[in-house]
């Protein structure tokens, strides 16, 4: 089993700065692959961002260049820095992991409204 945690969403204005974290415990490797999905409100779930294990990481279109994935000190620790922010990014943000044996794991999200 395996365990995500997010925190850090928030309330944020336009063009401000928000960092998601995404904490991960149980039976899972360091450093693992790790990645971002959102969901807003009407909208199916979309992919968001993934760092590999070896810290090589992809981007959505819609958040290149703005949003940034990096792990903390803690090697079971995910950041989601989230720059420029648009009222469009406005989502439940999940983290998420698949693991060695298929097996999908999800977080249960985090809240970002962009609004002024």
């Amino acid at each position: 089993q395996v365990q995500l945690v997010e925190s850090g969403g928030g309330l944020v204005q336009p063009g401000g700065s928000l960092r998601l974290s995404c904490t991960a415990s149980g039976n899972i490797v360091p450093y693992p692959d790790m990645m971002w999905y959102r969901q807003a409100p009407g909208k199916e779930r979309e992919w968001v961002a993934t760092i590999h294990r070896g810290d090589t990481s992809n981007y959505a279109g819609a958040v290149k260049g703005r949003f940034f994935i990096s792990r903390g000190d803690d090697r079971f620790l995910t950041y989601l820095q989230m720059n420029s922010v648009k009222p469009e990014d406005t989502a439940v943000y999940y983290c998420y992991h698949r693991s060695r044996g298929g097996i999908d794991y999800w977080g249960q999200g985090t809240q970002v409204t962009v609004s002024s």
